[in-house]
């Protein structure tokens, strides 16, 4: 292989590494539920077999910003804790357990262990 070729195979790549590396640090930083933090506590509510806790925060974005919703749930045997749900322009949630997995939170059903609600991302 050419000298020339093998060198524009090497930027091309960088170029491309860093592009990625670029776009999810624009993802984490903007997009990603998962570093937002509670702010005040609403309410917890515990999952009938009592292995998971989903804890309801309202979040106070300041004097310009209204009020958003974080729900987190938490498994009570490992200690991991996940955002699940992510509402802006409200200041508070039902939340009940539709069985030991799915919960519903302001009619929306979501499986805890895998499941995610994102305002910015629903039609």
């Amino acid at each position: 292989m050419k000298k020339g070729v093998r060198i524009l195979l090497i930027v091309i790549a960088v170029i491309l590494v860093v592009a990625a590396i670029f776009a999810y640090g624009v993802y984490w930083a903007f997009f990603d539920i998962q570093r937002i933090n509670g702010q005040e506590v609403l309410e917890e509510v515990t999952s009938p077999d009592g292995k998971y806790t989903c804890t309801v925060y309202l979040n106070n974005g300041g004097a310009t910003v209204d009020y958003a919703v974080l729900c987190s749930v938490t498994n009570n045997r490992t200690g991991r804790e996940r955002n699940i749900y992510w509402q802006y322009r409200s200041s508070g949630a039902v939340v009940y357990w539709i069985d030991e997995t799915h919960v519903s939170i302001d009619g929306i059903a979501l499986d805890v262990r895998t499941d995610s609600y994102d305002y910015r991302r629903q039609k």
